[in-house]
């Protein structure tokens, strides 16, 4: 199987990484002639353009920062479609957007599948992430070896746009985490906690989540760097909105946590690390939430492992 892909930033790029790491011929194409040389130095195929991409390979990765930029490749790519072609979108993107794009596609031949992550880039470095996987059971059988390559935990989530709904619902849960786990950290640091002790509390509590075991623990140490930023969770939420919209849910905390990262935003700048979200409160409270002890970015130390189905 011969696979191309493209958008070689901070997910795609290790995401790809994997793939490589993994033995599979490999097509890159990315903006950044750098990303592109580095991969074809440990041994990828430059694969020049979306169209070329297209054309040689089995299976086309896109892994880019929004919907407009995949709508932009795809219109490149779609005249080059042919029967048996597999597109894998692992954008954090639009689920209405997902299956206008495979509509498209299916007409000329291919099929279409949604495939975002989650689990934190440092998991996606060691191949270690989770994968939800959007379409049709038969060719989900198909992609699963390749999924495997790059992820751990691999759910198929029914058809094409459900892994995508589904992403955006769990981006959704991380944002509420990181707002909470940043309100509570400056709670505790006003009422005279030592925020080791805290952060020791919170973990071995009720109040643990994912969240506060990564991004708590680069909050404390004053990098902030959990590879994410403010843009993208706006983006994250914001799609997470527009599928309550669709389905006439009305919300009341999401729009709540839109406008803080618009304020975010708007004092920080948008590629702010998203964790420095708690900056809003240490600028009002004058308070400084850091503490010794905690490491500036997070490592996955787990070994790499096969991965496999997780079934229902």
């Amino acid at each position: 199987m011969h696979v191309g892909f493209i958008g070689l930033g901070n997910v795609g790029g290790k995401l790809s990484g994997s793939l490589l790491r993994n033995g599979v011929k490999l097509s890159v194409h990315d903006l950044d002639a750098n990303l592109v040389d580095n991969f074809v130095s440990r041994g990828a195929i430059d694969g020049k353009t979306p169209q070329n991409i297209m054309e040689a390979c089995d299976v086309i990765i896109t892994c880019l920062p929004s919907p407009s930029a995949s709508n932009e490749v795809m219109q490149q790519m779609l005249d080059f479609v042919t029967p048996q072609k597999v597109w894998l979108e692992m954008s954090t993107t639009d689920e209405a957007e997902v299956r206008r794009l495979g509509a498209l596609l299916k007409q000329r031949g291919g099929t279409a599948v949604d495939c975002p992550v989650s689990g934190g880039c440092h998991r996606a470095d060691t191949g270690n992430i989770s994968i939800f996987s959007g379409c049709e059971r038969a060719t989900f059988e198909y992609i699963l070896p390749l999924l495997t390559k790059m992820g751990r935990r691999i759910l198929h989530t029914g058809g094409l746009g459900t892994a995508s709904v589904l992403k955006v619902i769990t981006n959704y849960l991380a944002t509420a985490n990181l707002v909470s786990c940043a309100e509570a950290l400056t709670v505790a640091k006003a009422a005279g906690m030592d925020l080791r002790v805290a952060y020791k509390a919170f973990s071995i509590s009720s109040g643990n989540s994912f969240v506060n075991e990564t991004e708590s623990q680069v909050i404390l140490n004053g990098s902030r760097d959990i590879a994410f930023t403010m843009d993208l969770v706006a983006k994250d939420i914001g799609l997470f909105q527009a599928v309550a919209d669709r389905t006439k849910i009305p919300l009341e905390l999401n729009p709540l946590l839109i406008s803080i990262f618009e304020d975010g935003i708007k004092r920080f700048g948008a590629r702010e690390l998203s964790p420095n979200i708690i900056k809003r409160l240490e600028e009002t409270t004058g308070l400084d939430i850091r503490a010794a002890g905690f490491p500036a970015e997070m490592v996955d130390d787990e070994p790499e492992e096969e991965g496999y189905e997780v079934t229902i």
